[in-house]
Parts: C-alpha cells; structure tokens; sequence
C-alpha cells in the first residue's frame, strides 16, 4: 500500500506534514508518497533531524493557494501538488491521496481527477463530529451547498457504509438533519429526501434529527446539504471553544476554582481529548473512485498523521469498493 501525502497543503506545512507523514510511517507502516517542492522539504527534514525512511519524493513546482479559485487552480496549475497527487492517484501509482490544502480545490480535483462512483454527481465532505455520547459522521459539511433528495440518498448510503468501515460500527443509524423529529417538518425537499430515506435498503434510518439533538450523538450518521453541514459543524467548533474558555474562566478566577482544577484537572483533559478534531483525522470526500481525505488546513503533526491512519484504514477495508455496491443497490431499487 501506498498513500500520497500533498506536503505543501496547509498553514503548518511542509513542518507538520514532515512530521505527521514520519509518524505514520514509523507507527503504522505505511509507505509514502510526499509530493511538493522536493529541495524544500528535504531542507526542512535536515533542520528539524526528520527522517525520510519509507517515504518517496515527488517534485511540483506549484502550490493551490487558499485564495485561489478552485476550478480555475485544478485547471492551470498542473505542476501543484494537488493536482499532481490526484493524477497519481487516478493513475494507480498510490491507493489514497491525503493533502491540508484548498478545500475547493480538492474537491474539484476529486470530481474531476480521480473521478466520482456510479450514482454520484460530486463527491460529499465528511467529518467525524465529537459528541455526548459517540462522535457522528456529519455529511455533507460544506462541499455541496444544495442537494435533491436523490443526493442525500446517496450521501446517506456512504456514510453509513463509512462508519461501518472505518469506525467499525455494526448497523449504524442514519437521521436527517431537520427542523423538526416528524415527517410533515421541513422543506419540500427534505420531505421528499425524508420519503426516499425510509426506501433504501441496506441502512438503518431513524427519522429527522434537530439540531438541537445532534451534539447528544445518539446516531451514528447525520445527513443534510451542505451549507446546513457547514453551520452545524462551525456551531458545534465555536460552542466547544466557548465552553472551554468558559470552564478555564473559572479554574482562574479564585483560589477555589484553582483547588477545584487539581482535583478536576484529569476530567478536563478527558474532555480536551475527547473534543480535539486531530484524533479523529481528516474529512474524506465520499463518492470519490479512490479515498481522498482533507486534512484539517490548521492540521499539526498529529491531525495529519492521523489522517493517514484514516487513508489507510479505508483501503485496507474496500471502502470505495464497498460504497460503489451499496450504490448500485440504491439504484437498481429506484429503478
């Protein structure tokens, strides 16, 4: 097995993207394919005494910037490392693609490069949300800013086949995110999704979710467009950081709340952990022919290790493969 790695991709990178890559390699075994600016990446492993053992350097003369446009970028950028990376992926020379970079970018390059599954017009962002009781894949979280019903079917049969997959959990449970737990509740769309949903074999759907239920984390999927994605996943982000503001707010206040820490302090790092993105790795596109993940852009060492962990966990379970049979199943019913 080989994963491509984009060493160029985010705000910490080629630094974190050395260290998170050599982490892997020497924790999981994986063998590496780092593509970007080959002179600078070997200098930064020499300054910062990091090893190069199991991963292979391709050289790209270009980088997709977070400000540039993401089709235009995939188009005439040829030699960045996104674009590079992808076609390596398309041509076999690697069995995931891995990269922090353009969000935008990535996301054309998947549909455009590497190509989408039978039954699927553009690949959903994924992420694996903490919550109450289990963290949740929240899909789509901002790739697709609006669906019809027959999208967020799809999205619904990946996603449980996701965690399934990668986080080993047997039949899991499948909700639309909606403003309201009864079928009448919602747009016209998400009525009809809401009908579709309560079709498809193969998955356990519970019903609507309200957003007021989703950080409980009583589902194992949660589906929706992308723009709702997009606000429940920077709500859920922005909450947890005001909540943790808030606790070390009071730990600090006094004497007491600093007596109060000591005794709570194991407790608070349970939960720092348990709330922390980077344990959980990167946000696939699912619906792409081979895994692509995104890297958190802020990712360090550990997220993009991580994210590796998750590349790899995907080939080795037939991810795409299996997502492309439930598929096929969803069509031949709708047929």
């Amino acid at each position: 097995m080989k994963i491509i790695v984009d060493m160029m991709g985010g705000d910490n990178a080629p630094l974190a993207v050395l260290e998170g890559a050599a982490a892997a390699v020497k924790e999981y075994g994986v063998q590496l394919i780092g593509v970007g600016d080959e002179a600078l990446v070997r200098k930064t492993a020499a300054d910062n005494n990091i090893s190069l053992d199991g991963i292979e350097l391709v050289n790209c003369t270009e980088v997709i910037e977070m400000c540039d446009e993401p089709a235009r970028a995939i188009r005439t950028k040829k030699d960045s490392s996104i674009v590079v990376g992808l076609n390596m992926l398309k041509e076999g020379k690697g069995d995931a693609f891995v990269s922090a970079g353009s969000t935008g970018a990535l996301h054309v390059g998947a549909s455009l490069i590497v190509r989408t599954l039978r039954g699927v017009k553009r690949p959903a962002l994924a992420t694996m949300v903490p919550a109450k009781n289990k963290a949740y894949l929240l899909l789509d979280c901002g790739a697709n800013v609006e669906c019809r019903p027959e999208m967020l079917a799809a999205f619904a049969v990946m996603g449980s086949c996701y965690v399934n997959k990668v986080e080993g959990r047997t039949s899991p449970s499948v909700a639309l995110a909606n403003n309201g737990a009864e079928e009448s509740k919602g747009t016209p769309m998400l009525k009809e999704a809401h009908q579709l949903l309560k079709t498809i074999p193969g998955i356990r759907f519970v019903g609507n979710i309200e957003p007021r239920d989703v950080p409980n984390g009583d589902v194992d999927v949660v589906v929706c467009d992308g723009f709702t994605g997009n606000v429940i996943l920077k709500l859920t982000e922005g909450v947890a950081k005001m909540l943790l503001g808030m606790l070390k707010g009071m730990f600090l206040k006094n004497l007491g709340g600093k007596l109060a820490y000591l005794l709570l302090k194991d407790s608070v790092s349970d939960l720092k952990h348990q709330m922390d993105s980077e344990e959980y790795g990167g946000a696939p596109f699912l619906g792409a022919k081979q895994p692509v993940i995104k890297a958190h852009g802020s990712s360090k060492a550990k997220g993009i290790k991580n994210a590796i962990r998750q590349a790899k966990i995907c080939v080795e379970n037939d991810l795409c493969g299996t997502m492309q049979s439930a598929l096929d199943e969803l069509n031949t019913t709708k047929e």
